[in-house]
């Protein structure tokens, strides 16, 4: 977010912060979940480097295309 329309909010009476503050997460916590989110985007950058498909990589890893697609968008439940 700009400093611009920081400053309007904060003028406005909201209240801003970041993920960490809202949902209350410890420090440790907050580095897991942009651990999490690293590999899922890692994971499907180098997916799309290699020119693969989802179904290509499920293939080689002996699993399902929606699997790979819940690795991607960083499902907790993979």
């Amino acid at each position: 977010m700009n400093r611009t329309r920081f400053r309007k909010l904060k003028a406005a009476g909201w209240n801003v912060g970041n993920v960490q503050d809202f949902l209350n997460l410890s420090d440790e916590e907050a580095r897991l979940v942009e651990l999490k989110l690293s590999l899922a985007s890692a994971f499907k950058v180098a997916r799309r480097k290699r020119r693969l498909s989802q179904i290509d990589v499920a293939e080689r890893i002996g699993s399902s295309q929606s699997r790979v697609a819940k690795i991607e968008a960083g499902d907790p439940s993979v």
